[in-house]
């Protein structure tokens, strides 16, 4: 199976140029430049952790450009937590944990309404404890094993 967005895709509700002015509304970004700069580094990190069919029907749902920024890389050996995910964007991009967690929380907030309730719960399943509050979310409870 290809990670790379299959050529029948859906109808994606909205292009690039409106994600970027979403992204831009959220994060309260002075330019469209510096939307577009946090969307390509968070789903590039996005990129990283997701896996499997969760990847790819995501990658349906976002505009072009954006699923090739997701698909473009290669998932990461482990996966990290949701605080793990904001420090390595950070150490990425050159820039301190406060703007990379603003940065994932407004692209993210976004990308959440593009996948919908259903593909954002298996999303969710997929990833470690952390990332609901990353997609604006209430941290869904994990099942603990009995002790």
């Amino acid at each position: 199976m290809s990670d790379q967005p299959r050529l029948h895709r859906l109808q994606t509700v909205m292009t690039f140029e409106q994600m970027l002015e979403r992204v831009r509304h959220e994060g309260a970004y002075p330019t469209r430049e510096r939307a577009e700069e946090a969307v390509h580094t968070v789903l590039a990190a996005l990129g990283r952790q997701l896996v499997g069919d969760e990847r790819v029907d995501l990658a349906q749902r976002l505009p072009v450009e954006a699923a090739l920024v997701l698909t473009a890389q290669i998932p990461a050996a482990e996966q990290l937590t949701g605080w793990g995910f904001v420090r390595d964007l950070a150490t990425r991009a050159e820039t301190t944990p406060a703007i990379a967690r603003w940065d994932t929380g407004a692209v993210l907030t976004v990308v959440a309404r593009l996948a919908g309730p259903d593909l954002l719960a298996r999303i969710l399943q997929q990833l470690p404890a952390g990332y609901a509050v990353l997609f604006g979310q209430a941290e869904p409870r994990r099942c603990q094993p009995a002790a």
